[in-house]
């Protein structure tokens, strides 16, 4: 349901089975804006050596809205003309996207060489939610201030951690509850030239506030998440199917008509031409999370812009 008023907000506490239905339909799945230019975002600034701390405080939904977040799906590489495909994917919004069905095809082609072309174009996961700046040291101006943060699957991962837990003696929690959330230590370390998130941590529980009228007047500073899903967001079929063309207009590999496949659920893998020969497990190909390749990414989407 979608809350309207603080009471009923605050009467949904402590049942939050509806919250995580959806947490387990994104864990187990069946063209993005640069949002350094939109003053709305926050992201923690990191030290020369790459490390980061801050405390952020994840918030209830918006008024009028149902989840805490939304997930927005895009794709961002290069194609054989140096020119690059920065787009939102339509599947976003439960359509077909060019990229997606190209994929498909591409991955059941029987061609090895299609099949890292598609890892290579293969969507990414993006999540956006209302935060509470509780810290910020580079910045303190902001401490208290509501932002939208956008963040990837490892620090969705520790909330799913903390909403599920796995032991007996760990009581569930509901991080975006204004009186029995946490607060999230937000750490950041610099591993292999990427951003590492895995010593973040939620706090104990506490309110946000002991004073509603507070909580209040922070919930009416929240921005909406719904409005990320609006269709002015994203390409029509036709236009992205355009784009893709010229991104690629050196010419696709040629491939043969398939049944859909969902990329993300496959596990990449790659095989020496000894393994081909043996029947071994499959070696995991390390993937980099969307939200380690922001920057990169954010660079990407300039290059876009200038062609």
């Amino acid at each position: 349901m979608a809350f309207t008023s603080l009471a009923d907000l605050r009467k949904s506490r402590g049942g939050f089975d509806s919250l995580m239905k959806e947490v387990e339909k994104i864990a187990n799945p069946q063209s993005e804006s640069n949002n350094k230019n939109d003053d709305r975002y926050w992201q923690p600034e990191v030290d020369k050596a790459g490390n980061g701390y801050a405390v952020i405080r994840f918030l209830a939904p918006p008024k009028g809205e149902e989840l805490p977040w939304v997930r927005i799906w895009n794709h961002g590489f290069q194609g054989p003309t140096g020119k690059w495909y920065i787009e939102n994917s339509l599947t976003t919004l439960g359509k077909q996207d060019p990229v997606s069905e190209l994929n498909t095809e591409l991955w059941n082609s029987g061609s090895e060489a299609n099949k890292e072309v598609a890892r290579k174009q293969k969507r990414k996961l993006t999540y956006i939610t209302n935060i509470l700046i509780v810290q910020d040291t580079k910045h303190p101006e902001n401490e208290g201030k509501v932002f939208l943060y956008k963040f990837g699957k490892k620090i969705f991962d520790k909330i799913k951690d903390v909403a599920e837990p796995q032991f007996e003696d760990e009581k569930p929690l509901n991080p975006f509850d204004f009186w029995e959330g946490a607060n999230f230590k937000l750490k950041i370390r610099n591993v292999e030239s990427y951003r590492n998130y895995d010593k973040s941590e939620f706090d104990s529980p506490s309110p946000v506030s002991n004073d509603d009228s507070i909580i209040e007047a922070i919930w009416s500073k929240q921005h909406s998440l719904t409005a990320f899903l609006e269709p002015k967001n994203f390409k029509s079929y036709d236009d992205l199917k355009k784009k893709l063309t010229m991104v690629l207009s050196n010419g696709a590999p040629p491939v043969k008509p398939a049944e859909n496949v969902d990329l993300d659920e496959v596990q990449s893998f790659t095989k020496t031409t000894a393994q081909a020969n043996r029947t071994p497990a499959p070696t995991p190909k390390k993937e980099v999370d969307f939200e380690d390749d922001d920057e990169s990414l954010s660079y990407f989407s300039k290059l876009a812009s200038d062609d």
